[in-house]
């Protein structure tokens, strides 16, 4: 996930006219992005039938947001077809919250459910 958002965020993108029209449609493309990345390091760490612990959250939060940071930073110094946005990593921090958060809540009903079975 992380290496698809690198190259996403470093190709030139095309202009996509119906697109266009969707207000502030880089931000909601951002938040879609960094809000995904979390939900896959949780899908991949239930996958690995570790436990989730508190501290793991708090790195689904601190891993897509400082990425985020590093692709504006690139956009902005590194490429030539891109430019860095304090807006884009704004809600590349939100995706990253969202995404976190929903995480969270659907562990906290999975194991309610799991324990209430027992």
């Amino acid at each position: 996930m992380a290496l698809a958002i690198i190259i996403l965020s470093t190709i030139p993108i095309p202009e996509v006219k119906p697109l266009e029209a969707v207000p502030l449609i880089d931000k909601w493309v951002h938040f879609v992005m960094y809000a995904s990345m979390s939900i896959a390091m949780w899908i991949d760490q239930r996958n690995c039938h570790q436990p989730l612990l508190l501290s793991f959250y708090l790195w689904m939060l601190i891993l897509p947001s400082c990425l985020g940071g590093i692709m504006e930073l690139v956009q902005a110094y590194l490429t030539t077809c891109r430019s860095g946005e304090w807006l884009d990593v704004i809600a590349d921090v939100i995706g990253a919250v969202i995404g976190t958060a929903g995480c969270f809540i659907i562990s906290l009903i999975w194991n309610r459910k799991t324990s209430a079975q027992k």
